[in-house]
């Protein structure tokens, strides 16, 4: 079974590729919003990483978001239309459970101590997207926008560990690390922390329509009233 796996929720442009269970190829950039630029060229390449031709690959899995309105527009815009040429189907994952997923892997590496794990995509100011999960990747609330302050966390890590990660976690960091139980992990977001659940998506016949299914926002985009120079 070989799958593509795309990643452009944030900031991030990552395309990775796996064999059953073991990623076979991958592709990413961070620090820019060029993925119209490189998404296809990133696909291209982990293919040809892998010796894959894209008549060849069974499923194709995207991160649906909370995340960045235009990157996520692009990463499911093209997942449709790579899993339509190809007649294949496509697994939609979400961004904060790959988040948590990669975090928890780095975790793993260093302690043996399972924790609740709270990943955060950066929004705007002390806002994040984020929700929480238990150390087997279960849910335990629904998604939402917070505004971090001291006392957003304070009942939870009164309680327990937390491990706290994302692209939304640096900014909280200060904040948090007040609490004995904050735990942090710099995780990067990759293509190829969708695996995971993708695998379990495709094992249950988990599959989007590819007509209709959508990013999952959190929020509505608003755009931007344009300005013209010199004008009022």
């Amino acid at each position: 079974m070989i799958i593509l796996y795309i990643e452009t929720a944030t900031d991030v442009c990552s395309v990775a590729l796996s064999k059953g269970d073991r990623i076979v190829g991958l592709k990413e950039e961070a620090g820019g919003n060029n993925h119209a630029k490189h998404l296809l060229p990133f696909v291209d390449e982990v293919l040809r990483q892998a010796e894959v031709s894209i008549s060849e690959i069974n499923g194709v899995a995207v991160s649906i978001g909370p995340g960045s309105y235009t990157g996520l527009r692009i990463g499911v815009s093209t997942a449709k239309g790579i899993a339509y040429t190809a007649g294949v189907p496509v697994m939609a994952v979400s961004t904060l459970e790959s988040i948590a997923q990669g975090a928890k892997s780095l975790w793993a590496q260093q302690s043996a101590e399972r924790v609740q794990v709270v990943p955060m995509i950066d929004a705007r100011r002390m806002e994040v997207f984020t929700t929480r999960y238990d150390f087997n990747m279960q849910p335990l609330e629904e998604v939402s926008s917070k505004i971090v302050d001291e006392n957003t966390f304070a009942e939870l890590l009164s309680e327990q560990k937390v491990l706290f990660c994302g692209n939304g976690m640096p900014k909280c960091r200060e904040l948090l690390s007040a609490f004995p139980n904050a735990c942090f992990v710099d995780a990067p977001i990759s293509a190829q922390n969708i695996l995971p659940a993708a695998l379990r998506k495709w094992q249950a016949q988990e599959f989007e329509n590819v007509a209709y299914f959508e990013p999952f926002y959190l929020k509505e985009y608003v755009a931007a009233k344009p300005v013209v120079k010199g004008l009022r």
